[in-house]
């Protein structure tokens, strides 16, 4: 193919693309690309490449963010920046993320096909690190363009006991420029990202695109519960401190407590046991809590009940628990005019869209720290994600694309 835009379906452009992003892996199933890898560096790299080839300046920035700016008439901004994360979960699928970084992407590519420039400037942003996989972290590229990253985020550690910021300087980044990251607010009209739905219910409604109107809030925590190691043919039942017991019970009291909340879901996602031997009772467990719900303070209420159920299940069971909380995101509603001028569009280019609420977090909170921001979400087959069974179709990209493309085309530079 002599051009990218010689493919005349945006679909099968953005798929094709996708799966050429996703060929940029760890070895596996699926695809894993974490945070300030090589991987990440390949990917990266491509993408500045692709930004190039569609008309926009391009770089990767002091976090590993790759930026593409596709400027105003005037030559500059302000920009309506869009995107998404091109990090991944292990073994995940390939539209978690770069669907709405290849989507944003091509729209920019058919503006630039017919030498159409706006009144503002358009900035695609991949995001490096949404996921967290590596340190735990999250959100940390779009914290980073909103001036939120910190401390916290550069002390954070690896499995190997590598920390982030050692991590940004192999990749060949200096930490002591991240400042430069962070944007004017004077300078950015709007955020909106497309991404796949992450749920069932395009799916169940029949419908390629929705609009979302809000993005859930969320609590993640580490509970370290410890008892007393022994050996598992010895030491009596009824005489045990077992900390995998209690672990257990908590997790079954998150489900309970999560259940019993409008809106709200809970997840106990990770769990490790050492001495981690067939025979021997274990002296410590530690575990994670991911607690999301659409309302702050249904969330924080059933988080006061599970940090309650924590001690109350730990003293029954005569070991200690501790808790801490590793991230505390609010809610984040959707701009009303973005929700509005999301829905037209996706009216205007033949589709019925439905408003739905975002229970995944997104790039898109940070960023409301900026501007106004709005959502699309495409359906995906049988609301499958983060995992190599992530499936979308053709037709539905190019619905989502159009949409995309027309909120952009008509959108009023207001913030």
């Amino acid at each position: 193919m002599a051009s990218y835009m010689d493919e005349p379906d945006a679909g099968k452009r953005i798929l094709g693309r996708c799966d050429e992003l996703g060929r940029i892996s760890e070895p596996g199933e699926g695809v894993t690309r974490l945070y300030l890898t090589p991987q990440h560096r390949t990917a990266a790299e491509t993408l500045v490449r692709w930004m190039g080839e569609a008309g926009m300046d391009a770089h990767i920035d002091e976090v590993g963010n790759v930026v593409g700016r596709y400027h105003s008439q005037a030559g500059g901004g302000p920009y309506l920046i869009t995107g998404s994360h091109m990090d991944s979960v292990i073994n995940a699928g390939r539209y978690d993320g770069p669907l709405g970084v290849i989507t944003s992407l091509d729209c920019v590519a058919a503006l630039n096909a017919r030498g159409k420039r706006l009144p503002f400037g358009i900035e695609v942003v991949a995001f490096g690190d949404e996921e967290g996989t590596r340190f735990r972290t999250t959100l940390a590229g779009s914290r980073a363009i909103t001036g939120q990253y910190g401390d916290d985020l550069l002390n954070a550690k690896d499995d190997t006991g590598l920390t982030l910021r050692d991590a940004l300087s192999a990749f060949g980044l200096d930490p002591a420029r991240i400042p430069e990251a962070a944007r004017d607010p004077n300078d950015v009209i709007g955020y909106v990202e497309l991404h796949i739905e992450q749920g069932p219910v395009l799916q169940a409604k029949n419908l390629p695109v929705g609009v979302v109107t809000a993005i859930s809030g969320q609590t993640r925590a580490m509970v370290q519960v410890k008892g007393s190691a022994n050996h598992a043919g010895t030491v009596p039942m009824g005489m045990r401190k077992d900390p995998l017991l209690a672990a257990s019970e908590i997790a079954l009291a998150v489900e309970r407590i999560a259940s019993s909340h409008d809106n709200t879901v809970g997840t106990v996602g990770f769990i490790k046991a050492e001495p981690g031997l067939i025979n021997v009772i274990p002296g410590s467990v530690s575990f994670s809590i991911d607690l999301r719900s659409q309302k702050d303070e249904v969330r924080k209420a059933a988080f006061a009940e599970v940090e309650k159920a924590v001690q109350e299940i730990a003293s029954k069971r005569g070991v200690t628990a501790t808790v801490e909380v590793i991230l505390d995101l609010k809610s984040c509603p959707c701009a009303p005019d973005f929700v509005s001028r999301l829905q037209a569009a996706a009216t205007s280019t033949g589709s019925e869209p439905i408003l739905l609420p975002s229970g995944a977090g997104h790039d898109g909170m940070a960023m409301s720290q900026l501007s106004g921001i709005g959502m699309i979400f495409v359906r995906c087959k049988d609301g499958i994600s983060h995992s190599p069974e992530e499936s979308v179709t053709a037709g539905d990209v190019a619905a989502g694309a159009s949409t995309l493309l027309h909120f952009i085309e008509n959108f009023q530079g207001n913030r």
